[in-house]
């Protein structure tokens, strides 16, 4: 097996734990950041001393019973429904490698995407075919499409919602037409909702409320916790789940005790942490909004309608390579578009600096006096990746 360098992670390592660090982290997808005293601040004295008593060993692979109750009862399915993983990331590698079989196919988001939906496939050695994601469609899901894609040896179908990096969401009536497809073919259908629920409109329902969905959750995203390195898979075969946990035992074996139970911790009080992301993703929101407006003749953008990043672009059509590199050198970092395939693009995260209005103002800055935004020697048409 032979896998190609994680471009995004190196991008994202380089510029965090530099020295000095960045001092603006627009980079970053998650929500705003916890510290170990604000999450224990939110639990009753007995929670906290519960954390005392914990058995500094190994807990079950498929995970703890009270991190899968707390879990389940989040997602409104049964606990014996629920897969513990170290993040998803794992999550997402156990179920393609339970896919890979012999002339099998999965059908994914075309890039822009989460790298892993097209690295770990194509490494085990699937094809992988890719639905369009359109920004002149507003980054909207073609279901017309996803159907000539899919045959007989499609093993699985991925749906991000909301979509990492351009925050797209796929509607309700447009993901149980997807189901119905699934179902249909006998394919697997996989719903990555790390995102969920934050949105920037109406509030949609989880896909763990349609009965073939698999569907993978973390506490990374809207949670806010990813140094916790905790991630699920939601299922209803009971033959998949006692896969997954076979899988798992290869990978990690199982979390760290007191990750577990601090994700019980937070779990119980998730309405306080989904409140602060929704209200610090709101506020900055509205300042990139305000940023892209005064610089319209410099970026275009699709509003994100979930999530915790947006995905503008350069109307020069340059690579935005350069712009990402100078804005690092003065201390505001983004994540260039070519590490998801789109290179005259951008990703911005609006969820993890609580100083996103300084940075959007240093950012201002440099769009004034920097060369990297002047138009290329090439015709720039309207259509995006």
């Amino acid at each position: 097996m032979h896998l190609n360098p994680d471009v995004l992670n190196a991008w994202l390592n380089e510029h965090h734990f530099g020295t000095p660090p960045v001092e603006f982290d627009l980079g970053a997808s998650t929500g705003p950041v916890w510290t170990l005293e604000d999450l224990l601040a939110l639990g009753e004295p007995d929670e906290r001393r519960q954390l005392f008593d914990l058995s500094i060993s190994y807990v079950h692979s498929r995970g703890s019973h009270a991190l899968r109750t707390a879990i389940a009862a989040h997602a409104s399915v049964e606990p014996e429904q629920v897969q513990v993983t170290t993040g998803g990331a794992e999550a997402l590698w156990i179920l393609f490698l339970l896919a890979a079989e012999p002339s099998a196919n999965v059908v994914v988001p075309e890039r822009p995407g989460f790298p892993t939906f097209n690295e770990a496939p194509r490494a085990l050695g699937m094809e992988v075919r890719s639905y369009r994601l359109r920004r002149e469609h507003d980054y909207r899901v073609d279901v017309g499409e996803i159907r000539e894609l899919v045959d007989g040896n499609t093993k699985l179908l991925l749906v991000n919602r909301p979509h990492n990096p351009t925050g797209a969401v796929v509607t309700e009536m447009q993901l149980a037409e997807i189901d119905r497809l699934a179902v249909e073919q006998g394919v697997q259908l996989v719903v990555d909702e790390v995102f969920h629920p934050i949105y920037h409109g109406p509030p949609v329902k989880s896909a763990a409320q349609l009965p073939g969905a698999t569907v993978v959750g973390d506490f990374s995203k809207a949670l806010c916790l990813s140094g916790l390195r905790l991630g699920w898979i939601i299922e209803r075969e009971p033959e998949r789940i006692e896969r997954y946990e076979h899988a798992r035992s290869y990978f990690t074996v199982s979390s760290s005790p007191l990750s577990e139970a601090l994700g019980v911790l937070a779990l119980r009080h998730s309405d306080l942490i989904y409140a602060r992301a929704r209200s610090v993703t709101r506020r900055n929101l509205a300042v990139l909004g305000e940023f892209i407006d005064r610089h319209s003749d410099q970026f275009g953008w699709v509003r994100p309608a979930g999530g915790c990043t947006a995905f503008p672009w350069l109307v020069s059509g340059r690579s935005s390579r350069d712009f990402c590199r100078e804005a690092a050198a003065a201390g505001v970092l983004l994540a260039p578009g070519d590490l998801f395939g789109a290179q005259e693009h951008f990703r911005i995260g609006f969820g993890a600096c609580e100083r996103f209005d300084e940075g959007i103002e240093r950012l201002s800055e440099l769009v004034a006096s920097t060369a990297s935004l002047r138009p290329a020697n090439r015709a720039v048409g309207k259509s995006g990746p």
